[in-house]
């Protein structure tokens, strides 16, 4: 049981973290983008286009981070 207990504050702490970074991340290449306006046409379109989210690339960082703690564990307990 308490090795399920460190697991999850280690998840927990992980997600925390990950997803604190991608928002500062993505705070810094937002206030550091320039936009070329050279290369638009003289019509230009008033609508916004965002791109598309996905929650994959996080569920894919937290199998590899599971996989890194179960492999930390036993890697401790053979040493």
């Amino acid at each position: 049981m308490r090795g399920l207990k460190k697991y999850v504050v280690f998840i927990l702490s992980f997600g925390l973290l990950y997803s604190i970074f991608q928002i500062v991340s993505g705070l810094l290449l937002t206030a550091s983008f320039t936009p070329d306006f050279s290369s638009l046409s003289s019509k230009l379109s008033q609508e916004t286009v965002f791109g598309q989210t996905s929650i994959m690339p996080f569920v894919a960082v937290l199998l590899v981070a599971t996989f890194a703690y179960f492999l930390s564990q036993r890697i401790v307990k053979s040493s």
